[in-house]
């Protein structure tokens, strides 16, 4: 366990600046990764339904894997309307892909998701946002069904400041002020495995997987049942 308390951020990149940065932002590497990783998970499942992202942001993941399952509809959510024009923005330059992506702007919970059978539940770096980790898992509960792939990826938070300030000069030490401000605040307000499984455990579905894949971040994935 770590022994440095979570401190939280705020919830949503409300500002424009702020947005602005974040879709601006070279996420190139850990967004295929992210989309990588997904393939590589589950190539063995056949994928029939939509795809629900919840915290898409400016639906860059959802972007790559449209493009690549292309048989299926995707729904986005985001509480942050500023985010949501960049996905408009990015979803505007790739026209084909209009008719299968659909943006909801909404707070976790509560947001106004179609109730529809969703093959796959994802969601990358939307958990340590939430002052009530809960509102995610109840939400995957609630709009998952047995068979539903899910795969959430985040950061974990690390042992110390220090490490913090370690681990965001090594990965972000080009990007502006306003990202590695950010990026330090998400890792002191990142969960721990160990804390995210006792997650999992309170919320009825301790058979997903915890798995941490770099020296920040983790995924949490399995088939519902």
């Amino acid at each position: 366990m770590s022994g440095m308390p979570r401190i939280l951020e705020p919830e949503l990149m409300s500002d424009d600046e702020q947005s602005r940065a974040y879709a601006e932002a070279d996420f190139e590497a850990p967004n295929s990764n992210f989309v990588r990783l997904f393939q590589e998970t589950f190539a063995q499942y056949p994928i029939n339904g939509a795809f629900l992202d919840l915290g898409c942001g400016p639906a860059d993941i959802m972007i790559r894997l449209a493009k690549i399952y292309l048989n299926n509809k995707f729904c986005g959510v985001d509480g942050s309307a500023a985010m949501l024009k960049y996905a408009r923005e990015a979803l505007s330059r790739n026209h084909d892909l209009m008719n299968r992506i659909a943006l909801i702007e909404g707070y976790i919970p509560g947001a106004s998701i179609p109730q529809q059978p969703y093959s796959v539940i994802l969601s990358n770096s939307l958990l340590h946002h939430l002052p009530d980790p809960q509102a995610l898992w109840q939400m995957i509960k609630q709009y998952g069904q047995p068979g539903t792939l899910v795969f959430v990826g985040d950061l974990f938070r690390p042992a110390s400041e220090v490490e913090a300030h370690h681990i965001v000069e090594t990965y972000s030490g080009d990007e502006p002020e306003v990202l590695k401000r950010d990026f330090y605040n998400s890792l002191l307000a990142a969960f721990t495995p160990d804390e995210v499984q006792d997650q999992l455990q309170q919320a009825g579905i301790s058979y997903l997987q915890v798995s941490a894949i770099s020296d920040r971040h983790m995924l949490i994935w399995g088939v519902m049942i």
